[in-house]
């Protein structure tokens, strides 16, 4: 194996020190703060709002000197709910409006039902399912309530909330099924299936939710190119959010605005201070909340142009408890020790965990991946607000991506070595 001198140890570690003095908490809650504005509205695929946050973070980058290009792909049968649902129910002595977030969503799951249907109450599998509003069980699955509910109006099952109080938002799951259903908060479910099991009661309801397909757009930019045969670091983050709901704003500020905001700092200070030779692109990805489509898109660019970029992928930088989860794939073994060595460096501690996020896609091309995950407040919900996102943990990770990347630099090793 042939090596590349790298600088001396003792200039690495000057060098290190230089340019982690550099990085700005301030600069990136600044970055999550617009990021989770009013005028991105979410940010989901596809959207007004996606698109002028990609507009955004491409006049971020040319203030770091670079022209980011853009490639697009298709997105097939993203939901939507164009609507909020109407939903009222009696349950024998008083009516009451379910509360749309709160109290009552709809799943991905949900046949379009646009305008109110109404319908006694009903369990799934005690007497006669037509025309009925029926509570499906806590445990039995919903192909099994399909079978059993031939002609109901609709169902009704049972979905968690998060510590906030809110239904979960999510934008990849299951295909439309044959009928409207509802998901319905526990104390909602609970009091429906009450109402159901006494004979009486009734729901009104619509499930105003349609699937479009839709255009993405990746943004990609090569801020230092590297030698022949040198090494470059890919950093990654999608900016992409679950998007706005009728009536409920979903900044995406921790989900993934964090993220974004963390890339978008190590980019500006590494960029003028990498030795020459080290290559260093970023970017922010779309379409990772409807199954990674703009990762996968992006990795496969990638593998067919033969490039072999170490990928360094940050999904939320939000809230640390304790240590940063990091997920490692694909030949990713040199840059791993890389990570933990920026880890020890900069005191943040270093977790094996679970990080489902872009970072899957590269590895599944060949490509050495990591993911980094420091926490979600409001995960999917009106709750990820940027007052939820803590400072010290952006500070925390961007100086530890700024650490890997430096320490990469400054390896001995050629990329054939590293991965």
């Amino acid at each position: 194996m042939t090596t590349t001198p790298g600088p001396p140890a003792s200039a690495v570690q000057a060098g290190v020190e230089a340019v982690l003095a550099a990085v700005s908490e301030r600069r990136m809650a600044a970055t999550v703060a617009t990021l989770a504005g009013d005028g991105f509205a979410g940010r989901r695929v596809g959207t007004p709002g996606n698109a002028a946050a990609r507009s955004w973070l491409a006049e971020r980058l040319a203030a770091v000197g670079v022209e980011p290009s853009v490639e697009e792909f298709a997105v097939r049968s993203v939901p939507e709910l164009y609507a909020a649902p109407r939903v009222r129910w009696h349950d024998g002595r008083t009516e009451r409006h379910l509360a749309f977030g709160r109290q009552v969503g709809v799943p991905l799951a949900s046949a379009e039902l646009p305008d109110p249907r109404r319908g006694g109450l009903g369990v799934v599998g005690v007497g006669d399912p037509a025309g009925r509003w029926l509570v499906v069980p806590a445990g039995m699955s919903l192909p099994a309530a399909y079978d059993l509910a031939a002609g109901a109006a609709g169902l009704l099952v049972r979905r968690p909330v998060d510590g906030d109080g809110w239904l979960y938002t999510m934008l990849a799951g299951p295909d439309p099924g044959p009928l409207p259903v509802l998901a319905l908060a526990p104390a909602a479910h609970g009091a429906a299936d009450e109402t159901a099991a006494a004979g009486g009661g009734w729901l009104v309801a619509s499930t105003p939710i349609r699937r479009q397909s839709v255009t993405g757009a990746n943004l990609h930019a090569r801020l230092r190119p590297p030698s022949e045969g040198g090494m470059e670091v890919l950093l990654t983050a999608h900016y992409d959010g679950v998007g706005d709901l009728p009536g409920l704003r979903q900044p995406g500020a921790s989900d993934n605005g964090s993220g974004v905001a963390v890339v978008l700092e190590a980019a500006r200070v590494l960029a003028p201070s990498l030795p020459a030779g080290m290559g260093l692109s970023v970017a922010f990805l779309d379409g990772e909340e409807v199954g990674a489509v703009g990762s996968a898109h992006h990795a496969t660019r990638l593998q067919a142009s033969g490039a072999l970029p170490l990928v360094v992928n940050v999904d939320g930088a939000a809230n640390l408890d304790g240590a940063a989860a990091v997920e490692a794939g694909g030949p990713a073994h040199g840059l791993l020790a890389v990570l933990d060595q920026a880890g020890r460096h900069t005191g943040l501690p270093l977790a094996a965990g679970p990080v489902a996020s872009d970072n899957r896609r590269y590895a599944a091309a060949g490509l050495p991946a990591v993911g980094i995950g420091a926490g979600m407040a409001g995960y999917h919900s009106p709750a990820d607000t940027p007052d939820r996102v803590d400072p010290a943990t952006l500070h925390a990770v961007a100086r530890l991506v700024v650490a890997t990347v430096w320490f990469i630099a400054g390896s001995d090793a050629k990329l054939s070595s590293l991965i």
